[in-house]
């Protein structure tokens, strides 16, 4: 799934009767009509968020006589599962003080030693990455605000 599609579906989602109507989709197959009467709206509100979804690539419709059964693209939805997936094994790397992409204002938040007053946690992990257990935090050689 490309960045851009992640998200449009992301947007599509992000709107919370969307969100009922795909996890109602997911479900079983409906239209518009049976939508509207499930979620107690208009089937004029639902045919919009319903466009929504279908331009996201979400939706998957199938004309049954006259009326158009909506149901969810599974593969769709996969794919953007699997993208989250992706960010979510994502792992934060310590800040160095060399790193130009580093935040000069977490830097200079984490160099509190100059004060002598601890850093936040926030602060501590943001520049220094995640605590493990039984280690200390890594420092930048000269930075000895987080020994403790």
């Amino acid at each position: 799934m490309e960045t851009t599609t992640t998200v449009t579906v992301l947007k599509a989602i992000a709107d919370d009767t969307r969100l009922r109507i795909v996890k109602l989709l997911l479900q079983h197959n409906y239209c518009v009509g049976a939508l509207a009467r499930r979620l107690e709206l208009t089937e004029a509100a639902i045919s919009q968020h319903l466009k929504v979804l279908r331009e996201a690539g979400l939706l998957v419709g199938e004309k049954r006589g006259y009326f158009m059964h909506y149901d969810v693209d599974r593969e769709q939805l996969r794919a953007l599962a699997s993208k989250l997936e992706e960010l979510a094994s994502i792992q934060r790397e310590a800040c160095k003080p060399e790193d130009e992409d580093c935040l000069q204002e977490m830097r200079a938040k984490c160099h509190v030693h100059k004060s002598k007053k601890e850093c936040s946690e926030e602060v501590r992990f943001a520049c220094h990455g995640p605590k493990t257990e039984g280690k200390k935090n890594t420092n930048h050689g000269h930075c000895k605000c987080h020994e403790s």
